[in-house]
């Protein structure tokens, strides 16, 4: 087997109000390989996005580590984890974030435009994606012209722009029909397999487990023993 790509130990994170403590996360500790889709699954305020956080950079947790391909994440600058974030990790949220006055081509492009590719390869990386995500025919259409679904496929394509190596999504089926949403978990089972990436995908549709290669289940903060998925 490889090495894990994401190395999750004791990690604990508790936010605090004056006086008062809500531990969002205790010693939570689990490894994910290269090309596997994990889903992580909880009611709302059970930990799920507090985990995906740590994982993915955007927050320091109080105690344990994060590894993500060979870096300790829990020990980078600010510098470190932006690079971490552009180069490493892509991110899928609920709200789709994309730009409106862009179109879908252009918003995908935005991750190469920070990293500074040459016109020429971002263009056709572009519609590669677009592509890949079965959009190439609404290249030119900006978000409010476009569904739901397939405004979390643009975002999809955007997180894949810089070819990361951990794809980390929040609920990204969330504001979707149940039958859209299941195209959505269906296409990122595809593209683990086709980009070669690691997902780390939260959701609480237990209908979309059967997709996954694990399922980790949270629950008061506290990571269950990891099962397999459902078949």
């Amino acid at each position: 087997m490889s090495d894990p790509l994401v190395v999750v130990e004791g990690v604990r994170k508790v936010y605090r109000n004056g006086p008062n403590e809500v531990v969002a996360l205790k010693e939570v500790s689990f490894q994910a390989f290269p090309g596997e889709l994990i889903a992580v699954r909880g009611r709302s305020g059970s930990g799920k996005t507090t985990l995906l956080n740590q994982v993915g950079g955007l927050d320091r947790p109080d105690a344990g580590r994060v590894v993500v391909a060979g870096q300790e994440v829990t020990a980078m600058p600010e510098d470190g984890l932006l690079a971490l974030r552009r180069d490493v990790i892509g991110f899928v949220f609920q709200s789709f974030g994309l730009i409106p006055v862009l179109s879908a081509a252009e918003n995908v492009g935005v991750p190469m435009r920070l990293a500074k590719l040459p016109a020429a390869e971002r263009d056709r990386r572009t519609a590669m994606l677009l592509a890949l995500v079965g959009l190439e025919r609404h290249a030119n259409q900006r978000p409010y012209e476009l569904s739901g679904g397939q405004q979390q496929r643009v975002a999809i394509a955007r997180s894949l722009a810089n070819r990361p190596r951990l794809l980390i999504a929040d609920e990204p089926t969330g504001q979707l029909d149940s039958q859209t949403g299941r195209q959505i978990m269906e296409l990122l089972r595809a593209l683990v397999r086709t980009e070669n990436v690691t997902a780390l995908v939260a959701t609480h549709d237990p209908s979309l487990m059967t997709l996954a290669d694990r399922v980790l289940e949270m629950h008061d903060g506290t990571l269950t023993t990891p099962q397999p998925a459902t078949t």
